[in-house]
């Protein structure tokens, strides 16, 4: 009531302006609402376009393609197009061919299984692809072009009469069948051989070392000395021949493949020749319309290693073989793991000289990019752009003999071998009749030296010492007197020993039968070769055969062990050059029936 009447009189005093809110907020709010509905139709008519409801070309002209132009243009000459229809009936007109049936067939060799071939199976997922051993094909065709060479090789022996005539001598009386390699060349005529060496792994390679011929001329080629790399299986022409200009007493080839050669000179250098070198890098001759490439050293130690390599004459050069017996070898003191040794690119190579050093040598497979190395004694060969070898000095033995032995007469070495079963054990002839026995690893294992069953030594020379190749721990010695001892590596004195079996003959070359443990090989001074089967008779040979005609200066023993049907044959280099082959008969060569523990069984009773 006060609030009214006090209006009421300002009202009445003031008499203005009248101020209406209800119309105001009416108003603002009809405002609001124009704005939004304004606001909606402007967002809707951008949400809202035409669009067409009819699309249709007004020009469709694809290109014309070269036959469509020619049909065009063909029309336009006056000429028109007949199509006829041909019914099987239609005989008329021969203008229709029969289609031609096809059959989709598969095949590859060596297979990923035991199918090779076969066709298209809706069975079979045809999205497989069978799988492809390279090695496997490598090794295929290795053994396939080896076969091609030999029937080749036939061929090649039934054009030259010639030579052909002279490989069919008759045999010895010790044989069953016998050839000849084709030594009858221009460059190896009067050519002695003084040297021979069979592969332990590739049976049928085959080294022979030719002298200066009798009669030097100017050819610069009659001043060389050379070996011959021979395939048994080929034998009209020698598959690598090489060269070098120093003497060569001794040759081998490398344990596990027989692709390096090694030598040793008279001079005490010590040649390596890698046979997979490119012919190109060596010199070429022609002899007789052929052309022939004779191949220089690719390493010689001669002038390198002048601190420890041999300045003596080296008389042996022997691989030394990875055990096949599971022995366990240090890494340290070979220098080799035995993954290195069984890959056959890394192996060792032991040489002797007549001083009693003996070096052992490793090779080493190594690329280039890591050629660079530590070790003292290093030396790289090899002409290939990516892969070479590491040829280095392990470690010399500068005295192998006892001090009582030497206050005796200074020993000459004249060779060595290492016992298969254990490599690290090896035995060294001298030119006293004593065997020394040493150790790759500095051990001292008894017995020291081996020695005849009269007691001392005695002034005769130990030529050839031979151990056994299926795993016993036995050897042969063949002296200059004649006599041949049968010794084990437990004892000093031999178990077996033959004095008269040759009549005072030095034993020139002595060697165990591949096929057979208890048949073993002679050749005397006197050209006479001797079959030993000790089974049969262990006092005397059971064959003797006499070889008159053509005095016989070296021998070596070649054998397939790992058939059972194997051959068995002896290689004898003649006075004359021939190299003549010979394969024992089969009841010499054939293995018998518990032969190793009848073996076994006689050298018990000997001791």
């Amino acid at each position: 009531y006060y609030v009214e009447r006090q209006y009421s009189s300002a009202r009445g005093s003031h008499c203005g302006m009248f101020m209406d809110f209800a119309m105001a907020n009416q108003r603002q709010s009809n405002r609001n609402t124009a704005n939004k509905q304004k606001t909606r139709s402007s967002e809707l008519l951008r949400l809202i376009e035409l669009d067409f409801s009819v699309s249709f070309s007004l020009l469709d002209l694809p290109p014309m393609n070269e036959y469509e132009m020619y049909i065009r243009n063909f029309g336009k000459r006056n000429t028109k197009q007949a199509y006829v229809q041909c019914n099987e009936d239609n005989l008329e007109r021969d203008i229709q061919t029969d289609e031609t049936e096809t059959l989709e067939k598969w095949t590859q060799h060596p297979g990923a299984s035991t199918i090779v071939s076969g066709g298209y199976d809706v069975s079979v997922d045809v999205g497989l692809t069978p799988k492809i051993n390279s090695q496997r094909l490598a090794n295929f065709l290795r053994s396939a072009c080896q076969v091609i060479a030999v029937l080749l090789e036939e061929d090649r022996v039934a054009t030259q009469p010639r030579w052909n005539l002279r490989s069919r001598q008759t045999s010895l009386s010790i044989s069953d069948s016998c050839f000849q390699l084709n030594t009858n060349q221009p460059f190896l005529h009067d050519r002695k051989v003084s040297c021979l060496h069979v592969s332990q792994v590739q049976r049928q390679a085959l080294l022979s070392v030719h002298g200066l011929p009798k009669k030097p001329s100017a050819i610069l080629l009659n001043r060389k000395y050379i070996i011959c790399v021979w395939n048994v299986w080929q034998p009209s022409s020698p598959q690598k021949v090489l060269v070098c200009d120093s003497e060569v007493i001794c040759c081998c080839f490398s344990p596990n493949k027989a692709t390096l050669v090694f030598a040793g000179t008279v001079d005490g250098s010590l040649l390596v020749w890698d046979l997979r070198e490119d012919s190109r890098l060596h010199h070429c001759m022609k002899f007789s319309e052929t052309d022939w490439i004779f191949r220089a050293p690719t390493f010689s130690t001669d002038g390198v290693l002048t601190s420890v390599n041999h300045t003596c004459s080296i008389q042996a050069v022997e691989p030394v073989s990875t055990s096949v017996y599971k022995e366990q070898s240090s890494y340290g003191l070979s220098g080799l793991s035995s993954q290195e040794e069984m890959s056959g690119l890394s192996f060792q190579i032991a040489s002797i000289d007549e001083s009693g050093i003996l070096n052992l040598w490793v090779s080493k497979h190594k690329r280039r990019k890591n050629i660079c190395c530590s070790i003292t004694y290093l030396h790289c060969f090899g002409r290939f752009p990516s892969v070479c070898f590491a040829f280095f000095l392990l470690l010399y033995f500068p005295r192998l003999f006892p001090k009582d032995m030497m206050c005796l007469k200074t020993p000459l070495t004249l060779n060595i071998k290492f016992q298969p079963s254990n490599p690290n054990h090896f035995i060294v002839g001298t030119n006293i009749g004593l065997v020394s026995h040493g150790t790759r690893h500095d051990l001292r294992i008894p017995p020291k030296l081996f020695k005849p069953q009269q007691g001392g030594p005695r002034s005769v020379r130990v030529n050839a010492v031979d151990f056994s190749p299926f795993g016993k721990p036995i050897f042969l010695v063949g002296c200059s007197d004649g006599s041949i001892r049968l010794h084990q590596m437990t004892s000093e004195y031999p178990l077996l020993q033959w004095n008269d079996s040759t009549d005072g003959q030095p034993v020139i070359a002595l060697q165990w039968a591949l096929t057979r443990p208890a048949v073993f090989l002679v050749l005397d001074a006197s050209s006479n070769v001797y079959v030993w089967d000790l089974l049969e008779n262990d006092l005397w040979p059971v064959a003797k055969q006499i070889i008159q005609s053509d005095r016989v200066l070296t021998m070596a023993v070649l054998g397939e062990p790992e058939k059972k049907n194997g051959l068995l044959g002896i290689v004898l280099a003649k006075e004359s050059g021939i190299i003549d082959i010979q394969y024992i008969k089969k009841k010499w060569a054939l293995l018998q029936s518990e032969e190793s523990e009848k073996l076994h069984l006689l050298l018990q009773q000997s001791l």
